[in-house]
């Protein structure tokens, strides 16, 4: 009876750990798309357009533009970025691209996805993608690894024929991401997210100087940014601590024995 009433704390235990653990693997909710999407995009990083997760991203503009827009992305997201293009009806073969930079510039590169794709002559529209690795709470220096704060996403045609130079062409992006949760987390976590501008602001706070509280980028996740200061592997630490616990008590409870001696010795 002791052993199946430990055993039954224990699954009760990892019940409730489970919990925590499918919810961090579910796609985090987006913004939902309320007629104010954005309808343009910028031609720059300083003057890409700002989008939230979830929210769809329309455009108009002509082949050989480059587009820009951008997202925050905070520790334990896996972004995808994903953007479809409708090209003029009559057209050339043509080479579209999406490339993801980090707030420091830094390309980052897919994990999977055609980032790159070729519309043969008089398709209608090229959809690409690119799911990034896991943002990262911190990272060393030399390392290219995501980080939280401002993605951006540009894109341009990188191959068309000189005829079809200038022509106009429609684009939607979406930009979305999974929560990983404790599977990526790691000790530590950077002073402030990769955000222009937020350096400039956290030193106006300090000072109380309201003339410079600029930033160039207002973004941010829901919530605001965690830096990774919570995952559900706390979770797993405090339920292996408790079974371990749980498993003490039952190997005591089956080596203990009656607590009384076997046989009697005689009287002497």
């Amino acid at each position: 009876m002791r052993i199946t009433r430990v055993l039954s704390t224990a699954l009760l235990a990892l019940g409730l750990a489970a919990g925590p653990a499918a919810a961090d693997s579910t796609p985090s909710p987006g913004a939902s798309d309320d007629g104010k999407a954005p309808t343009r995009a910028g031609t720059s990083f300083r003057t890409a357009t700002e989008i939230d997760q979830g929210q769809r991203a329309t455009a108009s503009g002509s082949t050989g533009d480059y587009l820009y827009w951008s997202f925050p992305a905070d520790a334990g997201q896996r972004p995808t970025v994903a953007a479809t293009v409708k090209l003029p009806a009559s057209h050339g073969t043509q080479t579209w691209q999406i490339d993801v930079y980090d707030g420091l510039r830094r390309r980052q590169s897919c994990q999977y996805g055609a980032a790159t794709r070729t519309a043969a002559q008089g398709t209608s529209s090229v959809e690409l993608a690119c799911v990034l690795r896991t943002v990262r709470a911190w990272s060393e220096p030399w390392a290219n690894d995501p980080l939280p704060g401002t993605y951006y996403v540009r894109l341009t045609v990188v191959d068309l024929a000189a005829g079809d130079l200038g022509q106009p062409v429609s684009a939607e992006v979406r930009a979305d991401s999974k929560h990983i949760g404790g599977a990526a987390a790691v000790d530590g976590s950077l002073a402030e997210p990769l955000v222009p501008g937020i350096a400039v602001k956290s030193a106006a706070r300090k000072d109380g100087d309201g003339a410079r509280s600029a930033v160039l980028s207002s973004i941010e996740p829901d919530g605001g940014w965690s830096s990774g200061w919570w995952s559900d592997r706390w979770v797993w630490t405090g339920i292996g601590g408790v079974l371990a616990a749980l498993a003490g008590i039952g190997g005591y409870a089956l080596t203990r024995g009656s607590g009384r001696p076997s046989r009697v010795p005689p009287n002497a």
